[in-house]
């Protein structure tokens, strides 16, 4: 198109109304015979531009009214216009079109204001070249209009509209709607008016394109035409290129004798037959249709494609809305300068890399949702979380897990990679773990050989010190609020790796305590805040206490298969220490492997952690500094055999139930049962 140069560039609003781009109009129609000859002494030049017969610029010289050509020789050099009008000419060649100006509608807004400006073109009894030209629209927020008259007075209407999200998205060369947009005009086309205005209601705070493309453009162009690198005409021609094809037109007063538009010979112009003009004209016809049909064909598939493009693009900014994309552009400004930018993945992308979706390539279920192993295009593992349908509250949910996760640069919380926003439901992208959960270590028969005591205390270590740090060192304090043994991940060498942050909440620095409706996980749920619904970061303490017990006896948080009074983890916990019934309970490999001293310290921590007044919990950071030391111990097991047998006793005096009761410090109370710990090794000869 020949709008480059002209319609490139940045332009100050309420300039662009200067902007010209030209057009084709069609005249040998309305000329009868182009072969009579004018008055003599006529002006064939209006300053670069050539005037031939039947245009003139004075009575005399042109063949009628319609032909008249104005030329202002105030400028320098002169300027043609097109009868008495305003439609400024730039070019006129013999075989019947001439080349016009015409004016680029816009609709520009920044920080100061709108320009709106909407040309009209009427082009006496010339039509616009409905094959030579196209209306044209640039922008990604635009809604282009022409309409006029055509024909006999036939009223006209067409437009198109160009969209786009962001100006990477632009697709050099191409115009198919994408920031770009064309449609042909219908034929004999006499006159328009150019309309264009926003897709969106632009307007800084709700238009997507507003801070890179402020302008909306609408203008009917002409085709490409440009001049000749290499003159293969006769000197009695001119040359034009016509997109790669050479065209030599004769000079007034001569014909081609070649019998191609490449010919290069011309001769004059001898009478005309009586009946020269009736085959001409019908192969005029013919071409007209001919080329009437592929352009209706043309049309008929560029306005399919579009609608289907434009269909594409409306059913994903649905789904961005639906899935709180606005939502998550808030947060993220909110949070600016403490959230790290994360990876847009497309739907098509995380299709591919789980095989579409195929069930083999499922890690977990949840009441969340469905994670995914996925294989991207750079061969890199990755876990794909796929929400279930959601509500709102679901919505903020997932934003929630996107925020908090953003803000967390630590080694033990599995990293989040990006998200995918265009699909029905929303996806997470997380770095991939590779030796499964927790709870399949501890609970799975198959991993019983492999989850060794120093290697549950490692874990129980990591992940206080992920909470203490989650709690304490965050830029903004972070409660989890599902803490559990399918929530805490392992890597090949059993490194911690906390996740799984769809119910946590960032706590203002200013508060201490937040009101919410419950969520967790029955077994793991603080009991204070279940009743009050007040979440402080001792809720996570209580919970990480449950997990603690759940390493030490190698039990569920919560199992039915357990009789009643042993259903809740927790509780039977709590009730074995105070029966003197702790070893019994304990996973028998733990107890094999442990130091008793160092048990009982664990047993007591948990202890203090399951207390029901959370204000009497220690806090995680107290919890990890404990762990930390106990896993530091390098004392030998004061006994080594089967704890659980009859040969093993550990009896409690009545102070000690006082202890267990809470009557008594946590200090004084393991001094005291320490002292009365009494054990008899089983020699097995081993």
């Amino acid at each position: 198109m020949c709008y480059g140069s002209n319609a490139q560039g940045t332009l100050a609003i309420g300039n662009w109304h200067k902007v010209l781009l030209t057009l084709i109009l069609l005249w040998a129609t309305e000329a009868a015979d182009v072969n009579e000859l004018p008055a003599k002494d006529c002006d064939e030049h209006c300053g670069n531009i050539s005037i031939p017969y039947p245009f003139g610029t004075r009575e005399g010289c042109y063949k009628s009214e319609t032909f008249l050509i104005t030329c202002n020789r105030t400028n320098n050099p002169p300027i043609a216009f097109l009868g008495r009008g305003n439609v400024r000419v730039t070019d006129i060649w013999l075989w019947g079109e001439l080349r016009a100006y015409a004016f680029v509608a816009h609709d520009c807004h920044n920080l100061f204001g709108q320009s709106h400006f909407e040309p009209f073109l009427q082009s006496r009894r010339f039509p616009v070249s409905s094959t030579r030209n196209k209306f044209t629209a640039i922008g990604c927020d635009t809604i282009a209009v022409i309409k006029g008259t055509s024909g006999r007075g036939a009223i006209y209407t067409t437009g198109c509209i160009s969209l786009c999200d962001r100006k990477e998205d632009v697709i050099e060369g191409s115009c198919s709607g994408i920031g770009c947009c064309q449609t042909a005009i219908p034929k004999r086309v006499m006159d328009f008016n150019i309309l264009v205005t926003s897709y969106y209601n632009r307007t800084e705070s709700n238009s997507r394109a507003f801070g890179f493309n402020p302008c909306s453009l609408a203008f009917v162009v002409e085709e490409d035409i440009n001049e000749c690198e290499e003159n293969p005409c006769s000197k009695t021609s001119t040359c034009t290129n016509l997109n790669g094809t050479y065209r030599c037109s004769c000079l007034k007063g001569y014909e081609d004798n070649s019998g191609s538009i490449n010919g290069t010979g011309c001769k004059p112009i001898p009478p005309p037959p009586p009946t020269s003009q009736s085959f001409p004209l019908m192969n005029r016809i013919a071409l007209g249709v001919s080329v009437s049909l592929l352009l209706l064909l043309f049309g008929i598939s560029w306005l399919y494609l579009g609608l289907k493009q434009r269909k594409h693009i409306k059913r994903k900014q649905k789904f961005f809305e639906q899935n709180g994309g606005f939502l998550l552009q808030q947060q993220l400004s909110r949070h600016k300068g403490s959230v790290e930018t994360t990876r847009i993945f497309t739907a098509e992308e995380l299709k591919k890399a789980t095989n579409n979706y195929h069930e083999n390539r499922i890690l977990g279920q949840g009441g969340q949702g469905t994670v995914y192993k996925g294989i991207l295009s750079e061969n890199r593992i990755v876990a794909i979380k796929k929400s279930r349908t959601i509500d709102r509250t679901q919505i903020e949910q997932f934003i929630n897990e996107v925020i908090v996760l953003s803000q967390v640069n630590h080694r033990n919380v599995v990293k989040l990679l990006g998200c995918c926003l265009e699909t029905q439901v929303p996806m997470l992208v997380y770095e991939f773990v590779t030796n499964g959960t927790l709870f399949n270590h501890i609970h799975n028969t198959d991993h019983s050989s492999t989850l060794q005591w120093h290697l549950r205390l490692q874990i129980a270590t990591e992940t206080a010190e992920t909470l203490s740090y989650l709690h304490f060192a965050a830029s903004t304090p972070i409660i989890h609020r599902d803490i559990k043994s399918t929530n805490v991940l392992l890597d090949d060498n059993f490194t911690a790796k906390v996740s799984d942050f769809g119910a946590s909440r960032l706590v203002p620095l200013d508060q201490t305590q937040l009101t919410t409706l419950v969520q967790g996980t029955l077994g793991y749920l603080d009991p204070e805040y279940f009743q009050s619904s007040q979440l402080t970061e001792k809720s996570d303490v209580y919970s990480f206490g449950v997990l603690l017990a759940e390493l030490l006896t190698g039990k569920k948080a919560l199992s039915f298969d357990r009789p009643e009074e042993e259903r809740n983890l927790a509780m039977h916990f709590i009730l074995a220490m105070k029966d003197n019934r702790l070893f019994e309970i304990l996973d028998q490999r733990v107890v094999k492997e442990g130091n008793a001293e160092q048990l009982m310290e664990v047993a007591m921590l948990v202890k203090r952690c399951l207390r029901l007044k959370g204000e009497e919990r220690p806090t995680m950071k107290e919890v990890a500094l404990e762990l930390e030391g106990l896993k530091a111990m390098e004392k030998p097991p004061r006994f080594k055999g089967n704890m659980g047998s009859e040969e093993t006793e550990f009896p409690l005096s009545r102070q000690d139930d006082a202890c267990l009761s809470g009557a008594t410090s946590d200090s004084a109370c393991y001094d005291s049962i320490k002292s009365q710990v009494h054990i008899s090794v089983l020699d097995d000869g081993r």
